[in-house]
């Protein structure tokens, strides 16, 4: 077999601006491995920083040439990721070198859960991970695809395969959004073992590529496979969108891109969503006909709040159960908006209790008063419930009382 090249390569940002981050050059020499380290935190943690570098030259066979690192203040999970890729890039190869496990690395992925708010974080962007669980936003995506440029895909996806093992993601979902085609399976293959709750696919447009995504996910974890969340962005995609929300059982939510599949209609996004009125109504109808939650396309103006409330408040009205979010300032909105009032939630509870009175009692029938509730709506009430106790305008402790 062929020995593969090695050469001069790079990885991480340099400049005045870069913090939690650093670069990492390698040097072919025939002189043996040195490791040069220039610190803003040189005092205190160069030796750290020298021993997580020769533990991934270690782990790649590395023993001669020349390691440059330019450090800003990151953690041990952003140096192991940035020496690696840099290694990779040179030519070397060897297994992949995680940092040790956060405290909530195996948090267990549920299927039923609140998905009221979705945060966006670039994936090649450490120093935004790091605080992402400080948000407490119902979920975290570490984005591979468009925040990414393509040239930072390699290093992106070994900073987010790290993320995931080294950052405490608190109360938040741990989700990825990967790429399309071979570079998306390539992501698939990277994070799958490493407990992704959800996995969001872009720009679905067929079934099929569905299922791929569940095999791939299922071929490395198993029964503890990520699940998953197609991106409805194209004609084509809303026009299979039952089947796309129905593909595998591992779908678990179903959303839209508004502003790629305004660009596809040749229909610029307004305000008002006139434009994507029917493709909202149709993730709507297709995510609840499968049996899975309709989630809503991002709000992009991060300065208008009472823009982000009305639309919030629209969406909920459609029947979607959440929103994207490109900002930490637009979660508590979010949460704000998609809180039921104090009359839904009052009728809930009598809904509720009622429910429970008649399966203690033997009775098939739910009534309210002098009216009958049908199953859906004892089903709504239990999510209305759900919502107002995560809203905090119900106590926990509601059906004690």
């Amino acid at each position: 077999m062929r020995e593969p090249e090695i050469k001069s390569a790079s990885a991480g940002p340099v400049g005045d601006q870069v913090r939690s981050d650093l670069s990492v050059s390698y040097e072919p020499t025939s002189d043996t491995l040195s490791v040069d380290v220039v610190s803003k935190v040189d005092y205190l943690y160069r030796d750290a920083i020298d021993s997580a570098v020769r533990r991934v030259a270690g782990a790649f066979g590395v023993t001669e040439g020349r390691l440059s690192i330019e450090d800003a203040g990151a953690l041990e999970w952003v140096i192991l990721a940035r020496t690696e890729c840099c290694l990779r890039r040179a030519g070397f190869d060897g297994p992949p070198v995680l940092p040790a496990p956060a405290p909530s690395a195996d948090s267990p992925r549920r299927r039923e859960r609140l998905r009221r708010s979705r945060l966006y974080i670039p994936g090649n962007q450490p120093k935004l991970m790091i605080s992402g669980g400080l948000y407490e936003a119902d979920g975290i995506i570490l984005d591979l695809e468009d925040s990414v440029p393509p040239a930072e895909k390699d290093a992106a996806r070994i900073l987010v395969r790290n993320a995931l093992v080294g950052l405490d993601w608190g109360v938040s979902e741990r989700m990825v959004r990967v790429n399309q085609g071979t570079v998306g399976e390539e992501d698939l293959a990277a994070i799958a073992s490493h407990n992704p709750h959800t996995v969001l696919l872009p720009k679905v447009e067929h079934p099929s590529l569905v299922g791929r995504a569940a095999e791939v996910l299922r071929s490395f974890a198993g029964e503890n496979a990520a699940f998953l969340m197609p991106i409805l962005e194209s004609p084509g995609g809303l026009h299979r969108a039952y089947d796309i929300a129905a593909a595998d059982p591992s779908v678990v939510a179903l959303t839209l891109g508004l502003e790629d599949l305004s660009a596809e209609l040749a229909a610029p996004r307004t305000v008002e969503g006139a434009e994507s009125f029917l493709a909202r109504q149709t993730t709507v109808y297709a995510a609840r006909a499968a049996g899975v939650q309709p989630i809503a396309s991002v709000f992009s103006d991060i300065d208008d709040e009472e823009g982000l409330a009305s639309y919030v408040r629209r969406e909920r009205g459609l029947g979607f159960d959440g929103i994207g979010c490109i900002h930490p300032r637009q979660i508590p909105v979010v949460h704000r908006e998609m809180t039921p009032s104090e009359s839904e939630v009052e009728r809930a509870v009598r809904v509720v209790r009622a429910a429970r009175e008649a399966e203690e009692r033997g009775l098939g029938a739910v009534a309210v008063g002098s009216k009958m509730v049908d199953p859906p709506v004892v089903k709504q009430a239990y999510r209305t419930v759900e919502l107002a106790i995560a809203g905090e305008v119900l106590d926990t402790k509601w059906d004690t009382e």
